[in-house]
């Protein structure tokens, strides 16, 4: 059962995938945050999840295992636009999260775009293609365990 939110001034979503990437999202050197694979496992009764990822650090299949969620690996060309074709080819509403440079386009694809200032930081101008920008992936996650955050952030 997809998550609905009825924004008043924003209009209605219907979320059915979370799409997130992994490095500086999720994860900090590599390593999966502490707290978030549970809330990822309380999420997945709701939406399809899906974690995409250069996989920098070479652990995303090691750190994600057992989780109930899709992961895709991404060569290290063009992971811009890999993440874009996935988040476009969803059927459904897509929430995205993301933090960096190759996560630009997939943010403008997405029917709600969450910002995330980890460990590694934010991308300046991802700041301009989210509807959302909190600190820690777990508040991210957060506002999908608890859609009228979300309500009270973009209404007007």
């Amino acid at each position: 059962m997809p998550i609905e939110i009825d924004v008043p001034g924003f209009g209605s979503l219907k979320i059915s995938h979370l799409v997130c990437d992994y490095n500086g999202t999720l994860a900090c050197d590599g390593r999966l945050l502490q707290g978030v694979g549970e809330v990822l496992e309380r999420l997945s009764r709701f939406l399809t999840i899906h974690v995409v990822t250069a996989d920098t650090f070479g652990r995303a299949s090691k750190e994600l295992e057992g989780l109930p969620l899709r992961l895709t690996i991404l060569g290290n060309r063009h992971e811009r636009e890999a993440k874009a074709r996935l988040v476009s080819s969803l059927e459904g509403g897509v929430v995205a999260i993301g933090n960096g440079a190759n996560d630009l386009s997939m943010m403008e694809a997405a029917d709600l775009a969450i910002a995330v200032m980890e460990c590694e930081g934010l991308y300046a101008p991802l700041l301009s293609k989210c509807h959302i920008v909190v600190r820690r992936a777990l508040d991210a996650l957060g506002l999908l365990l608890e859609p009228a955050r979300i309500k009270a952030t973009l209404r007007f």
